[in-house]
C-alpha cells in the first residue's frame, strides 16, 4: 500500500463552503473513490485555504485513472472547480502532485 499526500490551495473567500460542500459528499461519490482503490482518505483545510490531502492505494497512478472514468467524478469536479487557485484549465484532481515521503514513524 502506497501513502500519497498532495496539495492544493482553496480560494480564501470559498473557504467556509468548501467545508460545508465536504460535510455532505454525495453517496456516489464516496461509492465511486471505494471501487476506484482509494483507501484512509482525509482532507485537512487550512484556514487561509491550503488544502492537504492524504490517501492510501496500490497505485495512484491507477486509482486517479479509474476515478477519472466515472460520470459521478466529472460532476464532481466541475463543482469543485471553482473553489481552487491555480489550476491552470484542469480539473481538480488532475492537479493533485504527490509529495515526496521524506520520513515515516510506523
Amino acid at each position: 500500500m502506497r501513502r500519497v499526500c498532495f496539495l492544493l490551495k482553496v480560494r480564501s473567500d470559498r473557504v467556509e463552503e468548501y467545508r460545508e460542500r465536504h460535510r455532505h459528499v454525495w453517496a456516489d461519490m464516496l461509492t465511486a473513490l471505494s471501487r476506484a482503490g482509494w483507501r484512509n482518505y482525509s482532507l485537512f483545510l487550512r484556514d487561509d485555504g491550503l488544502l492537504v490531502g492524504c490517501l492510501e492505494t496500490e497505485d495512484f497512478e491507477a486509482a486517479r485513472a479509474a476515478m477519472e472514468a466515472t460520470e459521478v467524478n466529472a460532476r464532481w469536479q466541475a463543482e469543485m472547480a471553482p473553489f481552487f487557485e491555480e489550476l491552470d484549465g484542469r480539473a481538480p484532481d488532475a492537479a493533485m502532485r504527490p509529495l515526496t515521503e521524506v520520513f515515516h514513524l510506523p
